[in-house]
């Protein structure tokens, strides 16, 4: 009974020293629908757009994506591919929010900078300069004659 209860205490000892163990980090990349950059839940099956983490809504079944140790120092404590700098050092957005053709940044260096490094207009854009700060370089189609003007030079209304 000596010999079992040394095999117990032995057994006790390596699982407590395991779980102290540093573990390698989870790699959490995905890419969510739309080919956007995303958040890979625990499941290892659900795949979060990255502006949904750190939203104050569990997307997560466990809810990982809304944990204390990858929300509580925006953008310091989250994974470095669901965050883009924008030009403006004190400025970022989620990796999601790049070329997306929205003026996320205000400066519109999520979607014009050499770092963003977006493609050009996509089917459902309207290539010009816009004349209103939320858009960039592309305007959606759906506003070309519309009756109003979105681009400096009224391509939208007349050759769109």
């Amino acid at each position: 009974s000596a010999l079992a209860l040394l095999v117990l205490v032995a057994a006790l000892a390596l699982g407590l020293a395991l779980a102290l163990l540093p573990r390698a980090p989870v790699n959490r990349f995905c890419t969510a629908p739309n080919n956007k950059t995303g958040f890979l839940c625990d499941d290892r099956v659900t795949c979060v757009p990255a502006s949904w983490v750190c939203d104050r809504v569990s997307n997560c079944r466990n809810g990982e994506d809304e944990q204390e140790q990858l929300c509580g120092d925006l953008p310091h404590s989250l994974p470095g591919h669901l965050v883009f700098h924008c030009s403006n050092p004190r400025s970022w957005v989620y990796g999601d929010q790049r070329c997306d053709g929205m003026n996320d940044c205000g400066d519109c260096s999520d979607e014009t900078w050499s770092l963003a490094a977006c493609p050009p207009c996509g089917q459902d854009w309207w290539s010009c300069s816009p004349v209103h700060f939320e858009f960039c370089s592309c305007i959606p189609r759906r506003l070309c004659r519309d009756g109003i003007q979105h681009c400096l030079g009224w391509s939208d209304e007349l050759a769109c």
